[in-house]
This record gives C-alpha cells, sequence and structure tokens, in this order.
C-alpha cells in the first residue's frame, strides 16, 4: 500500500515514533542522528507552536516534532525540488497534511510566503561546511546539504530572528569548529544563546556535534548541560540514545 508514496531507489523507513515514517533515496542525504538529536532537544516547545524548520531536508525533523509536541504547525523550508518533494510524500504518508508544510524556496526568499515576527520556534539543522571548505561530494543533493552554497550560517541565524516573535525559540545542530562563529552572529542578532549541550562520540573522545538553544532578546545567561555520549565502551548505544530513539510517551 505504501508502495505508492515511493520511487525507484527510494526506501521508506519506521522511525519507531507513533508509527511515524519517512522517505529516503538510497542516493541521496539520508539524516543522521544530529537530526534526532536536535528534535529531541526541542521537544519541550509549548503547546500549539507554530514552528520553521529551516532547511528541512526530507522533513524528519518537522515529522518527529510532530510526534513528539503538540505543536499546531510547523513549515519547513527546502531549496532541492527533489528532495522537498520527498518531504511532501512523507507529509502525506504519516497523514500530516494539517500540521506540516514544505516551501521549496531558496531560505533567503522566505519572506516572499512568511510574515515578520510571526514563529514561535525556529529549528534548524543547517550545512556544516563553509562554501570552500572540506572535501564536496560531487553529487549535487549532498554538496547542498552539507557546504554553505545556497546559504550561509548567518543567512540562518539573521533569518530567524527576523521571524521569531519577540522571547521566540531557537534550536540549532552543528559542529563545534564553528561555535564561536554561532555565537558571534547569534549576539549580533539578538537571539541570546541559553542553553548549550554537547555531543560526544564516546568518553574520551572530543566531541563533533552540539546542541544550542537561544531565546530572541532575551537577557545573556548561559546554561552548560550535561555531556551527552553516543556509544559506550562497548561501541553500544547508551542509555540516553536509547530513550531518545524509543517512542513518545
Amino acid at each position: 500500500m505504501n508502495e505508492k508514496y515511493i520511487k525507484e531507489k527510494e526506501r521508506i523507513d519506521d522511525l519507531g515514533l507513533k508509527n511515524l515514517k519517512i522517505i529516503q533515496d538510497d542516493e541521496g542525504f539520508c539524516f543522521g542522528i544530529d537530526s534526532v538529536l536536535l528534535s529531541d532537544f526541542a521537544k519541550n516547545i509549548k503547546k500549539n507552536a507554530k514552528v520553521l524548520d529551516l532547511g528541512t531536508g526530507t522533513g524528519i525533523i518537522g515529522i518527529l516534532l510532530c510526534g513528539k509536541t503538540q505543536l499546531s504547525k510547523v513549515i519547513g523550508v527546502e531549496i532541492q525540488t527533489e528532495v522537498a518533494n520527498m518531504a511532501n510524500r512523507s507529509i502525506k504518508l504519516n497523514k500530516l497534511e494539517d500540521r506540516f508544510e514544505i516551501i521549496n524556496d531558496n531560505i533567503n526568499n522566505i519572506f516572499n510566503y512568511l510574515e515578520k515576527n510571526s514563529f514561535d520556534v525556529i529549528v534548524t539543522n543547517p550545512p556544516y561546511q563553509k562554501k570552500d571548505s572540506g572535501i564536496k561530494n560531487m553529487k549535487e543533493k549532498k554538496l547542498i546539504s552539507r557546504h554553505e552554497v545556497m546559504a550561509t550560517l548567518e543567512d540562518f541565524i539573521k533569518i530567524s530572528k527576523e521571524i521569531l516573535k519577540d522571547k521566540g525559540e531557537f534550536y540549532m545542530v552543528h559542529r563545534p569548529d564553528r561555535l564561536v562563529d554561532i555565537l558571534y552572529c547569534m549576539r549580533k542578532y539578538n537571539i541570546e544563546p541559553k542553553n548549550i549541550r554537547f555531543v560526544y562520540p564516546k568518553q574520551n573522545k572530543e566531541p563533533n556535534l552540539f546542541l544550542i538553544k537561544g531565546i530572541k532578546n532575551a537577557r545573556p545567561f548561559l546554561k552548560v548541560e550535561k555531556n551527552l555520549y553516543i556509544y559506550d565502551e562497548n561501541g553500544k548505544y547508551t542509555k540516553e540514545i536509547k530513550e531518545i530513539y524509543q517512542s513518545a510517551q
């Protein structure tokens, strides 16, 4: 029955959360643990919140938030037409049309569709690599997903400032080597960093991700949360990671 939603070389993955599923492309960019961690980090957003997902990809964060929270609406912005199409088909597969909508355009054109100061929450898992840094994958979908070729880190934060309501919440996952850039831009655009959590592959390793929450026009105070470890000494998921992957209560 679900075959009508997928194309050749695509598959449907069960998310293990309230029977939610997602369509993925075997040759494209599949979601990773960073998106799962971000959706968990943002799971306490308020009931009936209006959420914007900048660079939504195949819609994984929005779909998970629909399962984990009582948000009223989530809008995902995705520049790649084929990827946005996959997200739309996953939305239909999960019967989330009344809660999740996709805008297929560059985030820099967002104000052609949405009003300023109109969202309660923004979540984003943006490209990690600067435009001219790192090893570039030749496949365009992976290139756009991993490198700032269509929008910069500052674009993501500046747009978030403009579209969030006063005291609106901003959630991002990124790599530690960009931490200074992110803190600088957040302060520059009046999104005050409030919570940060570093993610480690395992004990005695350096962090390879961090999760950060900011609030628009808030007073300064940053809480550093306890470290999150992905694997234990036996190479298995830690108890906390297993709990994050479990179904919502």
